[in-house]
């Protein structure tokens, strides 16, 4: 393993260690593991699944809308490699699309559309229970190595144990509550990153860049942030939809990407 890899993983482990603590803010940490991933992974997208208390899964992060997009469509298609790594629990890696027609002919079919030539999926999972699945996206041919497996699987494993560990769960709904918040939350992420591209013009993923930088600066919760501006109820909302260059403007969205 590399040094810049180690470092990533390491940088991972660390954030998981976060939350442990009361405030965590668990959409933030899926961001920025999808980010992690992309950098760790040699993958050009990546994006993170999770079920609800009925067993439904929900796009929950993403490290690109292009990557937020092919997910929501496999969700409405029901087919593609990350419904079978929840439905196994097992990983599901190296799948060229372009061979793939007959066994998802709807998911292969969009991915290419949208640039993507291969694909992998690894379930979040914590022994036998199942709680999501990572998605990972690649724009060129190529194939994971069993090590590029094993780093990727022990991603989504520190992503299940991050939201499983949360407040150590001493309420026995305390999961359903976390996913059903972080799903309720993406909500509102969404319409914020389309209230900030239309006021601003510019696109969709510079608006979350955007949105996520002036959450970190100000020590904000990114989801509360969310919420105030898409419903344009405080001065944050204010300060983010005036088009101005003089305060969180778009040119401080390229300094925070990928932060």
């Amino acid at each position: 393993m590399d040094m810049t890899r180690e470092r990533l993983l390491a940088e991972v482990f660390v954030d998981t260690a976060d939350t442990l603590v009361e405030d965590f803010d668990v959409i933030d940490f899926l961001h920025t593991l999808a980010e992690r991933c992309v950098e760790i992974l040699d993958v050009d997208a990546a994006g993170i699944m999770l079920s609800d208390a009925a067993k439904v899964l929900h796009a929950a992060a993403s490290s690109t809308e292009n990557a937020r997009l092919l997910e929501l469509f496999e969700l409405q298609s029901e087919a593609g490699p990350c419904i079978d790594a929840f439905t196994t629990g097992r990983p599901v890696v190296n799948v060229d699309l372009s061979a793939s027609a007959e066994r998802w002919p709807r998911f292969a079919e969009a991915a290419q559309a949208t640039g993507f030539v291969s694909a992998h999926a690894l379930p979040l999972r914590l022994r036998e229970k199942v709680i999501g699945a990572l998605n990972l996206f690649c724009e060129r041919p190529g194939t994971l190595t069993a090590a590029d497996v094993r780093s990727g699987q022990a991603l989504a494993d520190v992503a299940t144990v991050a939201i499983l560990a949360h407040r150590s769960l001493r309420h026995a709904d305390l999961l359903a509550e976390q996913l059903q918040y972080a799903l309720t939350s993406r909500i509102a992420i969404e319409q914020a990153k389309g209230v900030l591209a239309e006021r601003r013009g510019i696109s969709v993923d510079e608006a979350f860049a955007l949105l996520r930088g002036h959450a970190r600066s100000h020590n904000l919760r990114l989801s509360d942030l969310a919420r105030e501006v898409a419903n344009g109820t405080s001065a944050e909302a204010e300060l983010l939809g005036t088009a101005g260059t003089g305060e969180s403007g778009t040119t401080g969205a390229t300094g925070t990407t990928g932060s």
